[in-house]
């Protein structure tokens, strides 16, 4: 999994679970101002820290999700960690998975089904119960944001069984 992150440590716990439950190689990102969005580099820039690994999911939480979705046709997947894509990807064969939070304040529920058109009809829709925006990530509390419900634990299980599930679907 590529996942495009503000700052790796930020997601690191989070995605820990992928690695020592699902055995995924997990490659965070961190992009130039920490802002994903200006990060023009090409995904072999961060494959090739892993040459053995032969499927790719691109990801990324809020903008990085934006910005994952730029990349989607280039790789085998795409999760979005409460984020949605600006780029039309409903004509796309590419599975996607898209993870939001029921407290989230910033990439609220709402916002998320507004641009459900712009996923593939298959693309799979997961809403995690008490997770909030700063749920996907460890960098604090954020304006606007709601306020989680869901403990770490719950939260890296529900990850990692969504992420399992979409590997589960795919060759």
């Amino acid at each position: 999994m590529l996942a495009s992150a503000r700052a790796q440590p930020a997601y690191a716990a989070r995605l820990s679970g992928l690695v020592t439950e699902l055995g995924v190689t997990v490659v965070i990102v961190d992009p130039p101002l920490n802002l994903s969005l200006f990060d023009r580099r090409a995904p072999e820039r961060f494959t090739s820290v892993a040459p053995g690994v032969e499927t790719w999911l691109v990801g990324g939480h809020s903008r990085g999700g934006v910005r994952a979705c730029e990349l989607a046709e280039e790789a085998d997947a795409l999760v979005l960690f409460a984020s949605y894509c600006a780029a039309d990807l409903s004509t796309s064969e590419v599975p996607v998975l898209s993870l939001s939070g029921s407290e989230d304040g910033l990439s609220t529920p709402e916002k998320i089904a507004e641009h459900r058109d712009a996923l593939p009809g298959g693309a799979e829709m997961v809403e995690i119960a008490g997770a909030s925006h700063a749920s996907f990530g460890d960098h604090g509390p954020q304006s606007g944001d709601g306020t989680a419900t869901i403990d770490d634990a719950e939260m890296d299980a529900a990850v990692e069984d969504a992420v399992a599930e979409l590997l589960g679907t795919m060759p």
